[in-house]
């Protein structure tokens, strides 16, 4: 997979998502297996740069690999502004966000909503393009609605004024995150155009990231709520894709050490109170498979002190590793002994 100049390590990318991909998870899940990860949306409006949630947005210190930088807005501008700025404070790649569906981002008539104005659309891309000598890369859904979808039309205007790579997610706007993601319109798109085409949505297992890529054709694929509490999806669909075979789920001690590495980074990097509530959102989609009735996250979402969290979650993989010894035990047992 190649973006201008850069040649990434393999076709998997970390879809960029609000309140999830900082810093901490970036840097997880490009050691577990991600070719590239993107940073969390960044507002293109300039009053807000200089806070802290901006900030820790903008913070890429000590991470490897490539560095994408996503940005957000409607005003052409102050897009072009915004890329310049990440720019300066390292970005290697801009993406524009064309695809997110929250209310909050689509009241501004940004994100999907842009769908909406394809003359905006290009105006948008010729400033950013224009504004900065990194490539620039585009995020985008297949409409904004299922009776307008009209992902084709903004792929070509992608390709015409300097995109040099673009994702798609298989949803319209207004299909925000319910039902199934379609993969007929990224087909179309990838046969419609020549830059890289990369598909999203939905993939949440090896076998389904691999049905994908050859369903459409995509050149890479963007895995986003498929990762959260599952970081090693990218190493399962590397190790399918190569060698057809799946790989062993995480045992109970990997699991253990990886939310614990996690946990511990995401108090580090956000500090106090705030490390500890953010954190709870991550030990819930970790455990949401071993915690089915959810009663250990009722008492580790009331804790507030990053020790105490640390300890209750030493001691609950303790418990859990202790209850699969007995059964590994019970089941070496024959019954007639």
């Amino acid at each position: 997979m190649q973006i201008g100049p850069y040649a990434l390590e393999n076709n998997l990318i970390l879809a960029p998502m609000a309140g999830v991909t900082d810093r901490p998870f970036r840097q997880l899940c490009k050691r577990l297996g991600a070719g590239l990860v993107v940073s969390e949306m960044l507002s293109s409006n300039p009053r807000v740069w200089d806070s802290d949630k901006s900030r820790q947005r903008m913070d890429h210190q000590g991470e490897e690999g490539v560095r994408s930088v996503q940005i957000a807005g409607a005003d052409p501008e102050l897009m072009a502004q915004a890329a310049q700025f990440n720019v300066g404070n390292g970005a290697q790649i801009v993406d524009i966000n064309m695809g997110c569906p929250a209310k909050k981002v689509n009241k501004k008539l940004a994100g999907s909503a842009l769908l909406q104005d394809p003359s905006l659309v290009e105006k948008i891309i010729q400033a950013v393009v224009k504004a900065v000598d990194v490539p620039v890369t585009l995020k985008i859904r297949t409409g904004w609605n299922v009776e307008n979808r009209n992902g084709l039309l903004i792929a070509q205007i992608a390709q015409d004024n300097g995109i040099q790579s673009l994702a798609v997610h298989g949803r319209t706007k207004a299909c925000m995150y319910k039902g199934d993601a379609e993969y007929d319109t990224i087909k179309a798109i990838k046969q419609a155009v020549s830059i890289p085409v990369v598909a999203n949505g939905d993939i949440t297992s090896a076998q389904k990231a691999k049905h994908v890529l050859e369903y459409t054709g995509a050149d890479a694929l963007m895995i986003g709520r498929g990762a959260q509490g599952h970081p090693w999806i990218f190493r399962e669909i590397l190790h399918y894709l190569q060698t057809g075979q799946i790989l062993a789920a995480p045992n109970i001690d990997e699991v253990s050490s990886v939310l614990l590495e996690h946990v511990a980074n995401v108090h580090q990097f956000y500090g106090g109170i705030k490390g500890c509530r953010i954190a709870r959102k991550h030990v819930g989609w970790y455990l949401a498979e071993h915690d089915q009735q959810k009663l250990f996250r009722a008492k580790f979402n009331a804790i507030e002190d990053a020790g105490q969290q640390i300890d209750a979650l030493t001691m609950y993989f303790d418990k859990l590793a202790g209850e699969s010894a007995l059964n590994f035990v019970s089941e070496q047992v024959s019954p007639a002994a």
